[in-house]
């Protein structure tokens, strides 16, 4: 069901957070987002990247930056919908990648499942990916 206005207002303060603190590369800020516990996941776009864990989190985050000069994120549209303490959202739009002297622009396509722990949400899934490359529009494969 849909989210109330609170509850938008509040999960999107969280992903607010989150990108801001990831642009600006402050990590405790962007851990202080994620649940943590030993289950917390996100999936990245990448073959690799499934993390598992605050610890595998933090590290994905530090490759994450260790890669590019500049990252940001941003959306043009959003859908949150909650049910008691759990929120998702579903969100389109993209990254913003400097790295090895060249810029680029990448739509991004991301779901989050939050908690509301202490009056405060925290995502406790994340799924971050892209369209895929190629494929024509009215097609599924």
């Amino acid at each position: 069901m849909k989210a109330d206005a609170k509850t938008t207002a509040e999960v999107q303060a969280t992903i607010k957070k989150f990108t801001d603190a990831y642009q600006a590369r402050r990590l405790n800020d962007v851990m202080d987002c994620f649940a943590p516990d030993a289950d917390v996941m996100i999936y990245g776009t990448g073959a690799d990247e499934k993390r598992i864990g605050p610890e595998q989190i933090r590290a994905q985050v530090e490759r994450d930056w260790a890669q590019s000069d500049s990252l940001s994120l941003s959306f043009d549209w959003s859908s949150i919908s909650a049910a008691g303490p759990v929120a998702w959202a579903a969100m389109d739009g993209s990254f913003k990648v400097r790295a090895g002297g060249q810029e680029m622009t990448v739509p991004a396509r991301v779901s989050l499942v939050l908690e509301n722990r202490g009056g405060r949400w925290v995502v406790v899934h994340s799924h971050f990916s892209t369209p895929a490359a190629g494929q024509q529009e009215g097609h599924s494969f």
